[in-house]
This record gives C-alpha cells, structure tokens and sequence, in this order.
C-alpha cells in the first residue's frame, strides 16, 4: 500500500478483497489517516466499496472505529484490516438485519434467523487469565450474551445470539490458540465438548449481558440456569460432568 506523508500525520490507502461474501468477492477501499499523536488516538477511517451500499460502508466504518478504541496506544492497523477481513460478512449480515427488521417482525422469525443458544464444556484452562480474556472478546466482537461458569473443576460457557454468530465462535474456538500446553507453549482447545446447541425459546430468558462468574456451590450454578428458565437444560446436561 501507498502512504501519504501529510503536514497533520500519515495517511493509508489499503485496498482488500475480502472473499466468501455472498458467494462474491468484496474489495473494499479503506483509508486510514494517522493522526499526529497515533496511536494514542484512533486513526480517520473512511470505507469505500462498489459491492457495499453507503449504509453497509458506513456500518464497516463504525465497526473498525469501535475496534480501534480496543487497541489504544498500541499500532493498530495491521490488526484493524485482519478484523474486518474476518468479521465483514457479520458485519453486513447486522446491518441488513436492521434494514429488513420491520418485515421480520410482520412474518415471524424463521428458525435460521432466530436466538440460538449453546452450551459448551471445558475440560481445563491452564492460561486462564488470557483464555477468559480471549471467550470475552469473542463473545463481544460476535454480540453474544451468557455466561462463563466456574464451579470447583468443571467449566461450562453458555452463549446466546444469531446463529451464524454461534457457529463463528465455535469455529474461533476450535482453531485458534486459545491455551497453552503442560510445557507452556500455545495450543489449540482439544478438550472442548458441545454439550447442547438449539434455538432458545420462549421460556428461556434472555441473557443481556456476557460475564464470567464463578460459583462456591452446586446449587448456586444450578440456580443461575433456573433463573434463565434452563432447568431442563441443566439437569440433562451438567449433572453427568460430575461423575
């Protein structure tokens, strides 16, 4: 890429083609003005593409300004272009689910499109600080809400949200470094098991936030999925990790 030394900092023009976005490639023309005191302040960006509308282009913007609050006073363009490279269908997908939320609500929401939830166990952390930060981020950059549970050796993350959102984390889960192994040096999560992936219901209540909590007792983990309608789930699911 170019840049263009400027009396007010630095400016970047990138050009990406970002592939697999309804079946087309997507160049999108991004630019990128450092200011001054980069980065601890966040880069101008701008967004242009002829694939995209003015709307979804501008959708990509607030979505890259976002990020860059994440990354303060560390470089961040590299990894701004990585993220949008990863996470533009999703973007796209949001801003067309805005779009068409009022002939949603007329039809009904069909089951593809619907809340679905997923609860996962974890058979060990050996990084925990970092792995927790990590199933934090993800949770955030995806707008996925839940909880992930401590309770003595068994750890369970419970998630809520869009399905392909759902399916996304599971796949950053499985191929990403997340841990380290027995001699300290980053691995893959191999011991992970989906216990239960399904469409939430009416019954369940909806999570509004994502924590990570920690329980003292069985009957307090228990009580969290009650208070979420998920008993059912509970007693299916949890029970048996303890034997």
């Amino acid at each position: 890429f170019d840049t263009f030394p400027e009396t007010q900092g630095i400016t970047f023009r990138i050009q990406i083609s970002v592939k697999e976005l309804l079946d087309t490639d997507v160049l999108l023309k991004l630019l990128f003005h450092l200011p001054v005191n980069y980065p601890s302040t966040p880069p101008d960006i701008s967004v242009n593409s002829d694939q995209l509308t003015r709307a979804q282009c501008m959708d990509v913007k607030d979505k890259l300004l976002e990020q860059a609050k994440k990354h303060l006073s560390e470089p961040m363009v590299h990894d701004l272009i990585l993220w949008i490279q990863q996470h533009l269908k999703y973007v796209i997908k949001q801003s067309a689910t805005v779009c068409n939320e009022e002939s949603t609500l007329s039809k009904g929401t069909s089951t593809e499109d619907g809340i679905w939830m997923l609860l996962l166990h974890l058979d060990h952390m050996r990084a925990k600080a970092k792995y927790v930060k990590t199933v934090e981020k993800w949770a955030s950059d995806l707008r996925l809400t839940g909880r992930l549970m401590f309770m003595g050796k068994i750890i369970l993350i419970l998630l809520q949200g869009d399905r392909s959102s759902i399916k996304e984390y599971l796949i950053l889960q499985k191929t990403s470094k997340v841990d380290v192994d027995s001699s300290g040096k980053k691995c893959k999560e191999k011991m992970i098991s989906v216990l239960c992936e399904t469409e939430v219901q009416s019954q369940h209540k909806r999570f509004q936030t994502f924590e990570v909590k920690e329980y003292s007792t069985w009957d307090e983990l228990q009580k969290e999925f009650e208070t979420a309608g998920l008993a059912t789930l509970f007693s299916e699911f949890v029970p048996p990790l303890l034997k």
